[in-house]
Protein backbone atom coordinates (compact mmCIF):
# COMPACT_ATOMS: atom_id res chain seq x y z
CA UNK A 1 0.00 0.00 0.00
CA UNK A 2 1.60 3.25 -1.16
CA UNK A 3 0.38 6.26 0.84
CA UNK A 4 1.20 9.83 -0.16
CA UNK A 5 1.28 11.18 3.42
CA UNK A 6 4.60 11.13 5.22
CA UNK A 7 2.98 9.73 8.36
CA UNK A 8 -0.22 8.09 9.50
CA UNK A 9 -1.77 10.88 11.51
CA UNK A 10 -5.11 12.26 12.58
CA UNK A 11 -6.87 13.81 9.61
CA UNK A 12 -10.39 14.93 8.82
CA UNK A 13 -13.35 15.35 11.09
CA UNK A 14 -16.34 13.11 11.65
CA UNK A 15 -17.66 10.27 9.56
CA UNK A 16 -20.82 8.17 9.72
CA UNK A 17 -20.66 4.51 8.75
CA UNK A 18 -24.11 3.16 8.02
CA UNK A 19 -25.18 -0.45 8.38
CA UNK A 20 -23.95 -1.49 4.93
CA UNK A 21 -20.48 -0.33 5.96
CA UNK A 22 -20.33 -1.78 9.47
CA UNK A 23 -21.32 -5.20 8.06
CA UNK A 24 -18.07 -5.17 6.12
CA UNK A 25 -15.94 -3.85 8.98
CA UNK A 26 -17.37 -6.46 11.34
CA UNK A 27 -16.71 -9.21 8.78
CA UNK A 28 -13.09 -8.06 8.71
CA UNK A 29 -12.84 -8.62 12.46
CA UNK A 30 -12.81 -4.95 13.47
CA UNK A 31 -15.90 -4.81 15.69
CA UNK A 32 -13.98 -4.86 18.98
CA UNK A 33 -11.55 -2.16 17.83
CA UNK A 34 -14.40 0.04 16.59
CA UNK A 35 -16.30 -0.36 19.86
CA UNK A 36 -13.48 1.50 21.63
CA UNK A 37 -13.86 4.62 19.50
CA UNK A 38 -17.38 4.71 18.07
CA UNK A 39 -20.57 6.45 19.12
CA UNK A 40 -24.01 4.97 18.50
CA UNK A 41 -26.58 7.73 18.70
CA UNK A 42 -29.94 6.66 20.15
CA UNK A 43 -31.83 8.79 17.64
CA UNK A 44 -31.68 11.50 15.01
CA UNK A 45 -33.58 14.74 15.54
CA UNK A 46 -34.76 17.02 12.74
CA UNK A 47 -34.99 20.64 13.89
CA UNK A 48 -36.13 23.91 12.38
CA UNK A 49 -33.26 26.21 11.47
CA UNK A 50 -34.69 29.29 13.23
CA UNK A 51 -37.15 28.21 15.94
CA UNK A 52 -35.24 25.11 17.05
CA UNK A 53 -38.49 23.14 17.06
CA UNK A 54 -38.00 19.37 16.74
CA UNK A 55 -39.95 18.65 13.57
CA UNK A 56 -39.30 14.90 13.49
CA UNK A 57 -37.07 12.26 15.00
CA UNK A 58 -36.29 8.63 14.34
CA UNK A 59 -34.33 5.85 15.95
CA UNK A 60 -30.66 5.20 15.22
CA UNK A 61 -29.92 2.89 18.13
CA UNK A 62 -30.77 -0.63 19.21
CA UNK A 63 -34.10 -1.03 17.44
CA UNK A 64 -32.65 0.16 14.13
CA UNK A 65 -29.64 -2.14 14.55
CA UNK A 66 -31.99 -5.04 15.25
CA UNK A 67 -34.11 -4.20 12.20
CA UNK A 68 -31.12 -3.81 9.86
CA UNK A 69 -28.91 -6.47 11.40
CA UNK A 70 -26.00 -4.05 11.81
CA UNK A 71 -25.03 -0.82 13.59
CA UNK A 72 -24.96 2.80 12.41
CA UNK A 73 -21.83 4.28 13.96
CA UNK A 74 -20.25 7.72 14.21
CA UNK A 75 -16.48 8.06 14.23
CA UNK A 76 -13.57 10.44 13.95
CA UNK A 77 -11.95 9.79 10.56
CA UNK A 78 -8.52 9.70 12.13
CA UNK A 79 -9.64 7.00 14.57
CA UNK A 80 -11.05 4.88 11.73
CA UNK A 81 -7.85 5.29 9.71
CA UNK A 82 -5.80 4.16 12.69
CA UNK A 83 -7.96 1.06 13.21
CA UNK A 84 -7.63 0.12 9.54
CA UNK A 85 -3.88 0.78 9.43
CA UNK A 86 -3.30 -1.25 12.60
CA UNK A 87 -5.24 -4.16 11.14
CA UNK A 88 -3.16 -4.10 7.95
CA UNK A 89 0.13 -3.84 9.85
CA UNK A 90 -0.86 -6.71 12.15
CA UNK A 91 -0.95 -8.89 9.04
CA UNK A 92 2.21 -7.43 7.48
CA UNK A 93 4.13 -4.74 9.46
CA UNK A 94 5.87 -3.40 6.34
CA UNK A 95 2.75 -3.28 4.14
CA UNK A 96 2.22 0.51 4.24
CA UNK A 97 4.84 2.60 2.42
CA UNK A 98 4.60 6.27 3.43
CA UNK A 99 5.61 9.39 1.51
CA UNK A 100 4.74 7.85 -1.88
CA UNK A 101 2.77 10.36 -3.96
CA UNK A 102 1.79 8.90 -7.33
CA UNK A 103 2.53 11.23 -10.25
CA UNK A 104 2.12 8.82 -13.14
CA UNK A 105 1.13 5.33 -14.22
CA UNK A 106 2.02 3.47 -17.40
CA UNK A 107 0.62 0.06 -18.43
CA UNK A 108 3.49 -2.16 -19.63
CA UNK A 109 2.14 -5.44 -21.00
CA UNK A 110 1.42 -7.74 -18.06
CA UNK A 111 2.52 -5.08 -15.59
CA UNK A 112 1.88 -1.45 -14.76
CA UNK A 113 4.64 0.96 -13.81
CA UNK A 114 3.81 3.46 -11.08
CA UNK A 115 5.89 6.65 -10.89
CA UNK A 116 6.25 8.45 -7.56
CA UNK A 117 7.08 12.07 -6.86
CA UNK A 118 10.64 11.42 -5.69
CA UNK A 119 11.50 9.64 -8.94
CA UNK A 120 11.03 6.08 -7.68
CA UNK A 121 9.13 3.60 -9.84
CA UNK A 122 7.38 0.35 -8.95
CA UNK A 123 6.11 -2.37 -11.29
CA UNK A 124 3.08 -4.44 -10.26
CA UNK A 125 0.89 -7.07 -11.84
CA UNK A 126 -2.24 -5.55 -10.24
CA UNK A 127 -2.80 -1.90 -9.29
CA UNK A 128 -5.75 -0.38 -7.43
CA UNK A 129 -5.97 3.42 -7.50
CA UNK A 130 -7.66 4.45 -4.25
CA UNK A 131 -6.29 7.98 -4.47
CA UNK A 132 -9.44 9.98 -4.00
CA UNK A 133 -11.50 12.52 -5.84
CA UNK A 134 -8.50 14.04 -7.63
CA UNK A 135 -7.14 10.62 -8.57
CA UNK A 136 -3.90 10.64 -10.54
CA UNK A 137 -4.44 7.00 -11.49
CA UNK A 138 -7.85 7.86 -12.98
CA UNK A 139 -6.31 10.74 -14.91
CA UNK A 140 -3.60 8.50 -16.31
CA UNK A 141 -6.14 5.90 -17.45
CA UNK A 142 -9.00 8.07 -18.67
CA UNK A 143 -7.81 11.67 -18.83
CA UNK A 144 -9.05 14.69 -16.89
CA UNK A 145 -12.61 14.67 -15.61
CA UNK A 146 -15.11 17.51 -15.90
CA UNK A 147 -16.77 18.19 -12.52
CA UNK A 148 -19.77 20.53 -12.36
CA UNK A 149 -20.20 22.98 -9.49
CA UNK A 150 -23.67 22.61 -7.94
CA UNK A 151 -23.92 26.03 -6.28
CA UNK A 152 -23.17 24.86 -2.74
CA UNK A 153 -20.23 24.83 -0.39
CA UNK A 154 -19.73 22.82 2.78
CA UNK A 155 -18.17 23.64 6.14
CA UNK A 156 -16.84 21.12 8.62
CA UNK A 157 -15.07 21.13 11.96
CA UNK A 158 -14.87 19.69 15.46
CA UNK A 159 -15.81 21.05 18.86
CA UNK A 160 -14.89 19.72 22.29
CA UNK A 161 -18.07 18.62 24.07
CA UNK A 162 -16.87 20.42 27.19
CA UNK A 163 -17.24 23.75 25.38
CA UNK A 164 -20.89 23.24 24.44
CA UNK A 165 -24.03 23.97 26.49
CA UNK A 166 -25.79 20.96 27.97
CA UNK A 167 -28.74 21.04 25.55
CA UNK A 168 -26.31 20.40 22.67
CA UNK A 169 -23.62 18.18 24.20
CA UNK A 170 -25.66 14.99 23.88
CA UNK A 171 -25.15 11.71 22.03
CA UNK A 172 -27.87 12.68 19.59
CA UNK A 173 -27.40 13.25 15.88
CA UNK A 174 -29.20 16.39 14.75
CA UNK A 175 -30.21 17.72 11.34
CA UNK A 176 -31.15 21.38 11.10
CA UNK A 177 -33.29 22.18 8.04
CA UNK A 178 -33.13 25.63 6.48
CA UNK A 179 -34.37 27.36 3.32
CA UNK A 180 -30.92 27.64 1.71
CA UNK A 181 -28.73 25.58 4.00
CA UNK A 182 -28.42 22.50 6.13
CA UNK A 183 -26.56 21.75 9.37
CA UNK A 184 -25.69 18.33 10.77
CA UNK A 185 -23.90 17.63 14.03
CA UNK A 186 -23.19 14.38 15.84
CA UNK A 187 -20.81 13.08 18.54
CA UNK A 188 -17.58 11.23 17.73
CA UNK A 189 -14.61 9.72 19.61
CA UNK A 190 -16.63 8.11 22.41
CA UNK A 191 -18.65 11.32 22.71
CA UNK A 192 -15.66 13.55 23.51
CA UNK A 193 -16.06 15.66 20.37
CA UNK A 194 -18.96 17.06 18.38
CA UNK A 195 -18.61 16.87 14.61
CA UNK A 196 -20.12 19.81 12.72
CA UNK A 197 -20.85 19.77 8.99
CA UNK A 198 -23.00 22.28 7.15
CA UNK A 199 -23.92 23.09 3.58
CA UNK A 200 -24.94 26.48 2.27
CA UNK A 201 -25.97 27.74 -1.17
CA UNK A 202 -23.14 29.99 -2.37
CA UNK A 203 -21.63 30.65 -5.79
CA UNK A 204 -18.50 32.58 -4.82
CA UNK A 205 -16.39 29.64 -3.56
CA UNK A 206 -15.56 26.91 -6.05
CA UNK A 207 -12.43 25.26 -4.67
CA UNK A 208 -12.86 21.49 -4.30
CA UNK A 209 -10.53 20.75 -1.41
CA UNK A 210 -10.92 19.27 2.05
CA UNK A 211 -8.07 21.21 3.63
CA UNK A 212 -8.77 24.89 2.93
CA UNK A 213 -9.23 26.81 6.17
CA UNK A 214 -12.00 29.37 6.44
CA UNK A 215 -12.72 31.75 9.30
CA UNK A 216 -15.28 31.77 12.07
CA UNK A 217 -16.39 35.22 10.87
CA UNK A 218 -17.23 33.83 7.43
CA UNK A 219 -18.97 30.77 8.89
CA UNK A 220 -21.06 32.95 11.22
CA UNK A 221 -22.04 35.13 8.27
CA UNK A 222 -23.24 32.12 6.26
CA UNK A 223 -25.56 31.03 9.08
CA UNK A 224 -26.69 34.39 10.41
CA UNK A 225 -30.19 34.15 11.86
CA UNK A 226 -30.00 30.42 12.64
CA UNK A 227 -30.96 29.16 16.09
CA UNK A 228 -28.67 29.96 19.07
CA UNK A 229 -27.80 26.26 19.44
CA UNK A 230 -26.30 26.31 15.94
CA UNK A 231 -24.48 29.53 16.73
CA UNK A 232 -23.03 28.02 19.91
CA UNK A 233 -21.44 25.22 17.90
CA UNK A 234 -20.16 27.55 15.17
CA UNK A 235 -18.49 29.86 17.68
CA UNK A 236 -16.56 26.92 19.13
CA UNK A 237 -15.43 25.14 15.95
CA UNK A 238 -11.67 24.85 16.34
CA UNK A 239 -10.67 25.17 12.67
CA UNK A 240 -13.50 25.62 10.14
CA UNK A 241 -12.64 23.99 6.81
CA UNK A 242 -14.56 24.62 3.61
CA UNK A 243 -14.92 23.08 0.19
CA UNK A 244 -17.08 23.49 -2.89
CA UNK A 245 -19.42 20.69 -3.91
CA UNK A 246 -18.89 19.30 -7.39
CA UNK A 247 -20.81 16.55 -9.15
CA UNK A 248 -19.55 14.04 -11.70
CA UNK A 249 -21.40 11.55 -13.86
CA UNK A 250 -21.07 7.89 -12.86
CA UNK A 251 -18.26 6.17 -14.76
CA UNK A 252 -19.35 3.33 -17.05
CA UNK A 253 -15.85 1.85 -16.86
CA UNK A 254 -13.02 2.38 -14.36
CA UNK A 255 -10.82 -0.61 -15.12
CA UNK A 256 -8.15 -1.02 -17.77
CA UNK A 257 -6.44 -4.38 -17.80
CA UNK A 258 -4.56 -4.94 -14.57
CA UNK A 259 -5.39 -1.47 -13.21
CA UNK A 260 -8.65 -0.46 -11.52
CA UNK A 261 -10.02 2.27 -9.27
CA UNK A 262 -11.82 2.28 -5.92
CA UNK A 263 -14.04 4.66 -3.94
CA UNK A 264 -13.90 8.38 -4.69
CA UNK A 265 -11.34 7.74 -7.42
CA UNK A 266 -14.08 6.28 -9.63
CA UNK A 267 -17.46 7.22 -8.15
CA UNK A 268 -17.20 10.37 -6.01
CA UNK A 269 -20.60 11.30 -4.64
CA UNK A 270 -22.21 14.33 -3.09
CA UNK A 271 -22.42 14.09 0.73
CA UNK A 272 -26.21 14.09 1.01
CA UNK A 273 -26.44 10.30 1.48
CA UNK A 274 -23.37 9.96 3.71
CA UNK A 275 -22.03 7.15 1.50
CA UNK A 276 -18.68 8.30 0.12
CA UNK A 277 -16.48 6.34 2.53
CA UNK A 278 -18.97 3.48 2.77
CA UNK A 279 -18.82 2.91 -0.99
CA UNK A 280 -15.04 2.65 -0.68
CA UNK A 281 -15.47 0.10 2.14
CA UNK A 282 -17.86 -1.97 0.03
CA UNK A 283 -15.56 -1.66 -2.99
CA UNK A 284 -12.56 -2.79 -0.96
CA UNK A 285 -14.28 -5.95 0.24
CA UNK A 286 -15.58 -6.90 -3.20
CA UNK A 287 -12.32 -6.25 -5.07
CA UNK A 288 -10.42 -8.28 -2.47
CA UNK A 289 -12.87 -11.16 -2.84
CA UNK A 290 -12.49 -11.04 -6.62
CA UNK A 291 -8.68 -11.06 -6.39
CA UNK A 292 -8.84 -14.00 -4.02
CA UNK A 293 -11.10 -16.02 -6.33
CA UNK A 294 -9.34 -15.11 -9.56
CA UNK A 295 -5.83 -14.81 -8.17
CA UNK A 296 -4.19 -16.08 -11.35
CA UNK A 297 -5.78 -13.36 -13.51
CA UNK A 298 -5.95 -9.81 -12.13
CA UNK A 299 -7.53 -8.54 -15.34
CA UNK A 300 -10.46 -10.93 -14.94
CA UNK A 301 -10.71 -10.20 -11.20
CA UNK A 302 -10.92 -6.45 -11.80
CA UNK A 303 -13.44 -6.85 -14.62
CA UNK A 304 -15.67 -8.92 -12.34
CA UNK A 305 -15.29 -6.40 -9.50
CA UNK A 306 -16.36 -3.57 -11.81
CA UNK A 307 -19.31 -5.60 -13.09
CA UNK A 308 -20.54 -6.23 -9.53
CA UNK A 309 -20.15 -2.64 -8.36
CA UNK A 310 -21.19 -0.61 -11.43
CA UNK A 311 -24.96 -0.46 -10.94
CA UNK A 312 -24.90 0.06 -7.17
CA UNK A 313 -22.31 2.83 -7.12
CA UNK A 314 -24.01 4.63 -10.01
CA UNK A 315 -27.32 4.49 -8.10
CA UNK A 316 -25.68 6.06 -5.04
CA UNK A 317 -24.18 8.87 -7.13
CA UNK A 318 -27.54 9.57 -8.79
CA UNK A 319 -29.58 9.40 -5.57
CA UNK A 320 -27.23 11.77 -3.74
CA UNK A 321 -27.65 14.26 -6.58
CA UNK A 322 -31.43 13.90 -6.46
CA UNK A 323 -31.46 14.67 -2.74
CA UNK A 324 -29.63 17.93 -3.46
CA UNK A 325 -32.73 19.09 -5.34
CA UNK A 326 -34.91 19.08 -2.22
CA UNK A 327 -32.31 19.41 0.54
CA UNK A 328 -32.94 23.15 0.81
CA UNK A 329 -36.63 23.92 0.79
CA UNK A 330 -37.70 27.58 0.43
CA UNK A 331 -40.86 26.80 2.43
CA UNK A 332 -38.68 26.39 5.52
CA UNK A 333 -38.25 30.17 5.60
CA UNK A 334 -41.91 30.35 6.62
CA UNK A 335 -42.51 28.85 10.05
CA UNK A 336 -46.14 28.23 9.15
CA UNK A 337 -45.38 26.40 5.90
CA UNK A 338 -42.53 24.10 6.93
CA UNK A 339 -44.75 21.17 7.97
CA UNK A 340 -45.49 20.14 4.37
CA UNK A 341 -41.91 19.50 3.16
CA UNK A 342 -41.00 17.87 6.48
CA UNK A 343 -44.02 15.57 6.25
CA UNK A 344 -43.12 14.67 2.67
CA UNK A 345 -39.38 14.11 3.03
CA UNK A 346 -38.36 13.66 6.67
CA UNK A 347 -40.87 11.40 8.41
CA UNK A 348 -39.55 7.95 9.23
CA UNK A 349 -41.64 6.22 6.57
CA UNK A 350 -40.38 8.15 3.51
CA UNK A 351 -36.82 8.10 4.86
CA UNK A 352 -36.94 4.33 5.39
CA UNK A 353 -38.50 3.82 1.96
CA UNK A 354 -35.71 5.81 0.31
CA UNK A 355 -32.85 4.19 2.22
CA UNK A 356 -33.78 0.54 2.78
CA UNK A 357 -32.17 -0.44 -0.55
CA UNK A 358 -28.99 1.27 0.59
CA UNK A 359 -28.62 -0.01 4.14
CA UNK A 360 -29.84 -3.56 3.52
CA UNK A 361 -27.05 -4.28 1.03
CA UNK A 362 -24.48 -6.83 2.19
CA UNK A 363 -21.19 -6.65 0.29
CA UNK A 364 -19.92 -9.73 2.14
CA UNK A 365 -22.70 -11.89 0.63
CA UNK A 366 -22.34 -10.86 -3.01
CA UNK A 367 -21.80 -13.68 -5.50
CA UNK A 368 -18.25 -13.31 -6.83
Amino acid sequence: MYEQSAEIKEVGAGIQISQNGTRVLDALGLREALARIEVISPRREVRHWKTGETLEWFDLGESLAEYCGARHVMLHRGDLHRVLADAVQDIKPSAIKLGKRCVGLTPCGEYAEIQFEAGETVCAGAVIGADGIHSKVRECLFGSDNPEFIGCMTWRGLVSMERLPSQISRTVATNWLGPNGHVLHYPVRRGELMNFVSTIERNDWQVESWVVEGTTVELVRDFRGWHPDVQAIIQNVETPLKWALMTRRPMNCWTEGQVTLLGDACHPTLPFLGQGAVMAIEDGYVVAACLKKYSADATHAFARYEEIRRERTAAVVRKAHEIRRWAFTPALADENACAVPVEREWRLEPVAERLDWLYAYDATAVAI
